[in-house]
Parts: structure tokens; C-alpha cells; sequence
């Protein structure tokens, strides 16, 4: 994942006049892609196996699944990337996309076993579970979509079914991981004993129902004014999340917030701004104005905005704690180790915050104002983010340790 966002910034380097042109080309596809499918999806698929077995109190069911469900994804996305780069459908875009859906279908199998297997299934789980489901059919109409390229396989072009496709994966596979997971991790960082699942079911329910309103408007009717309805929907389930979480925030224990956390309470805010983004963008089309501009930044919102935001606020809270836990661990009880945040350094850690709030805020205004240069001043800012990210991430996973 790490390498994939520092991949996705330096395409995003030397691909920003694309950003000033519709958002259906080849450089936009495959950062998009690779923001999604290489940084989001592989991240959030590594954290969850060691997360879910947290959740549900229970072993992961395999761990030789994992390691093949990373396989396939790793082999599979950079295929798929590299087709929307050249824009060829072909065998390779073909078998990319097999090998993504294979690897989501390894990856959901491994996760139902592993909760079928715990007597403790809870809302965090279910959300992760379905978000889960929802990922695979994204990548299954993915796959119709680059075969329909080739072949006719569609009643319509790729193109009519972008939106259908893109919004499965953010709100269906994004959103509600997000929420499954950071309804959980944010209270125990900030040591809060806030908890109300009832909240979180409703929540959940108002996603999945936002979902399927969504699909039904798409599928049996065109006015664009219906899209409202579900949008709705998510805006109330995003606004009670943010609820749980300034609650959660509220009654902490711990009253000193960390970097890494105000990061990661930062990113529950900017759930918002997409939402107002694609609110704005069902307006104009409602008057027959298509905005490219809008469509542009409402994707760049998401990808590199509140998603963005959260994992790396939130890598830096979990992966000290699992390397530790593997280099440390059966050494704890026989000497001083180090504390996990000391496997990193808080000053990149900052440096990098700082250039990322620079770089996402230059590169959306560089879009609705249409300016290659503040476009390119952006891309260097969040080029430096991806490389302190990685530097990092380098650092803790090549951690020699020194036990006293």
C-alpha cells in the first residue's frame, strides 16, 4: 500500500494537466485505481487481518489464505493500473481484473470462515464482513466493465455504469469499513469507555439502505433529483458516526491527543465534504449542467482526502504496536524494550502531516481554479507525503531491535 501511494503521487507528478480535462482518461483512471485498489483496498485489507481476529476474539481462520489473497491482489492491481495507464483492454487488463476478484473472494471466504469460527460476532465485524461483500461485487461489475470495453457484454457503454461502480467501492466497501473499524480503534486509543452498538447498527442499516436506494434509482429511473435520497441517507448515518466519535472523544480517559489521533479525528470531519461535493454535482445535473471540475474534485475528496487522512493517521497507531509485537514480544519479560512509538520518528510523522494538509488543499483548489502551476506546487507537497509515509513505514518494518 505504501509503495502504491507513493506510485499513485509521482503518476499524479507527471500526469497534472489531466486533472484540468474530464475525468474519463487514461492518467486519471489509473491513479484512481491505484489510490483505490493499490493504497485503500491493500491497506485496509492487510489491517484487517490483524484486526478482525481483535474484533471477534478469535484466531484468524488461515493465514495461508491471506498470504494468498496478497498475491493475487498484488499481481492483479499493478495489471489492471498499467491498462488504464495505456489504455489497452486487452489480456493483461483481463487478467488483472481475475486476479483481484480472485484474491477478494479468497479474502471474504478467510473472513466469514474466521467469524463463523468465534462466538463473539459484533457490529464491528458485520460491518467489516459486509463491507467486505460489497467490495467483491464492485470488482465483479469492475471486471463486466473491462470485458464490456471489448466486447458488448452491457445493454450500455463502460462509461453510463462509472458512477454504479464507484460508488459501491467508496460507500459500500470504504465508508463502511471505516466505520467498522474506527468505531473501535478510536475509543480504545483515546482510552474512552464510550460505547453504543445500537447507534452503530443504525448507522449500519442507513448505509446498506442508502446503497440499495442508490442502485434501485440507477437501474429503473433517470432523474438525477432521486439520487438526493440516498445521499441523505449517507449524510445522516456520516453526521451520527462523527456523534459516536465526539462522544467517544468527550469522556476519554486519556486527555493528551496524540499526532497520529488528531489525524485520524480530522479524516471523521472530512467525510462531509464529499458529500457536499456530490450534492452540488446532483444539483447542476438536475439543470443539465455537467461540472467536470466538480466530478474531479468530489473524487480527489475522497481518495486523497478523508481516506487519505485517516490511514495515516491510523498506520502509525497500529503497525508500531504489530511490529513490536513480533520483534518484541517473547523479549518483554527478559529485558527494557522500546516503547512502539519510538519504531518511528515523530518528526517525519509531522513533516509528513504538514505537507499533506499543503498538498490537498493546493491540488483541490488547483482544480476548481484550473492552475497547472498551484496543481504542480500540490503534487511536489503531497509527492514529499508519500515519500516521508514510505521512509517511515521503512523505518519501523527494518527496526533492529536493541534490548537492554
Amino acid at each position: 500500500a505504501a509503495v502504491a501511494f507513493l506510485t499513485a503521487t509521482i503518476l499524479l507528478l507527471f500526469s497534472t494537466t489531466a486533472f484540468t480535462q474530464h475525468h474519463f482518461n487514461p492518467n486519471t483512471l489509473a491513479i484512481t485505481h491505484t489510490m483505490a485498489l493499490g493504497w485503500g483496498t491493500m491497506i485496509i485489507l492487510g489491517a484487517s487481518h490483524q484486526l478482525v481476529p481483535v474484533l471477534i476474539e478469535a484466531r484468524l481462520y488461515s493465514e495461508k489464505l491471506a498470504y494468498l489473497s496478497f498475491v493475487l491482489t498484488g499481481i492483479g492491481i499493478p495489471l489492471l493500473v498499467y491498462s488504464f495507464f495505456t489504455f489497452r483492454f486487452d489480456v493483461i487488463a483481463h487478467s488483472g481484473t481475475i486476479l483481484i476478484n480472485a484474491g477478494i473472494i479468497i479474502y471474504l471466504i478467510n473472513l466469514a470462515l474466521s467469524i463463523l469460527k468465534s462466538k463473539n460476532e459484533n457490529v464491528h465485524a458485520i460491518f467489516v464482513f459486509t463491507a467486505a461483500a460489497w467490495l467483491l461485487v464492485t470488482t465483479l461489475i469492475g471486471l463486466l466493465l473491462i470485458c464490456n470495453f471489448t466486447k458488448s457484454i452491457l445493454p450500455e457503454a463502460s462509461l453510463h455504469y462509472l458512477s454504479l461502480h464507484a460508488h459501491l467501492g467508496i460507500v459500500g466497501w470504504f465508508l463502511l469499513t471505516v466505520m467498522g473499524v474506527a468505531s473501535r480503534l478510536i475509543p480504545m486509543f483515546l482510552i474512552s469507555k464510550y460505547d453504543n452498538p445500537k447507534l452503530l447498527w443504525l448507522i449500519y442499516y442507513l448505509v446498506n439502505m442508502a446503497l440499495i436506494l442508490f442502485a434501485v434509482v440507477f437501474f429503473t429511473n433517470p432523474n438525477e433529483g432521486l439520487y438526493l435520497v440516498p445521499v441523505a441517507t449517507i449524510f445522516i448515518a456520516i453526521i451520527l458516526f462523527i456523534i459516536f466519535c465526539s462522544r467517544a472523544y468527550k469522556v476519554r480517559i486519556r486527555r493528551h491527543v496524540d499526532e497520529q489521533m488528531k489525524i485520524s479525528m480530522l479524516s471523521i470531519i472530512m467525510m462531509i465534504l464529499p458529500v457536499i461535493i456530490l450534492v452540488l454535482l446532483i444539483v447542476l445535473l438536475m439543470i443539465s449542467y455537467a461540472n467536470t471540475k466538480l466530478v474531479l474534485a468530489y473524487g480527489f475528496s475522497v481518495f486523497f482526502g478523508w481516506l487519505t487522512t485517516i490511514i495515516l493517521g491510523m498506520t502509525f497507531k497500529t503497525l508500531p504496536f504489530i511490529v513490536w509485537n513480533k520483534r518484541y514480544h517473547d523479549k518483554a519479560v527478559s529485558g527494557v524494550t522500546p516503547n512502539p512509538k519510538d519504531l518511528f520518528s515523530a518528526a517525519i510523522f509531522k513533516g509528513m502531516g504538514v505537507c499533506y494538509l499543503s498538498g490537498f488543499v493546493f491540488f483541490a483548489a488547483g482544480i476548481l481554479l484550473e492552475n497547472i502551476f498551484i496543481l504542480k506546487t500540490a503534487t511536489v507537497f503531497l509527492l514529499l507525503t508519500a515519500i516521508l509515509y514510505n521512509w517511515n513505514i521503512v523505518k519501523m518494518l527494518f527496526y533492529k531491535p536493541v534490548i537492554k
